[in-house]
């Protein structure tokens, strides 16, 4: 877990203070995204010397290659996960998107039992899933939490 202020400014001016990624999450979404490219380059570049009775061309050959870049860069999509939290609140990026939440509109973070990640519990009785914060990062995700927690339980008293 990184902790850190950002450009030295006054606390409260929007600056995070806490920004938690998944650690196992990026290294294996890496390794799977070299082997696919590494698999679809080597498969495009033999794929004409085969005797399949096929006539494959060198426009099929990039054809496969990009395939396995296009491959490759969705599951880099899954290196995108972030949460970030600071005075203004906490801002929770997945893998498509990010949205931004007031410690107002926060009611707390919850781990459930037997989940993969944590969640942002919300008033409304709805929640956002962290991707950020896995289980599988164990000791990382668990001081992530803490920290969210205590961060949580300093901006809310201090809007009380």
């Amino acid at each position: 877990m990184r902790t850190w202020r950002r450009s030295g400014g006054a606390p409260g001016t929007g600056e995070w203070e806490l920004e938690v990624r998944p650690r196992r999450a990026i290294r294996t979404a890496v390794v799977v995204a070299i082997a696919i490219l590494a698999f679809f380059t080597v498969g495009g570049v033999l794929l004409r010397t085969g005797s399949t009775g096929v006539n494959f061309r060198v426009v099929d050959q990039i054809a496969m290659i990009l395939i396995g870049v296009l491959g490759a860069g969705a599951v880099l999509l899954l290196t995108r996960p972030r949460v970030r939290a600071g005075a203004a609140g906490v801002s929770v990026r997945n893998i498509l998107g990010d949205r931004d939440y007031p410690w107002s509109y926060i009611r707390g973070v919850s781990f459930p039992d037997r989940k993969s990640w944590a969640r942002l519990e919300l008033v409304d009785d709805d929640y956002v899933p962290m991707l950020a914060i896995r289980a599988n990062d164990k000791a990382h995700a668990a001081a992530a939490i803490e920290r969210l927690r205590e961060l949580g339980a300093h901006y809310t008293a201090a809007e009380d």
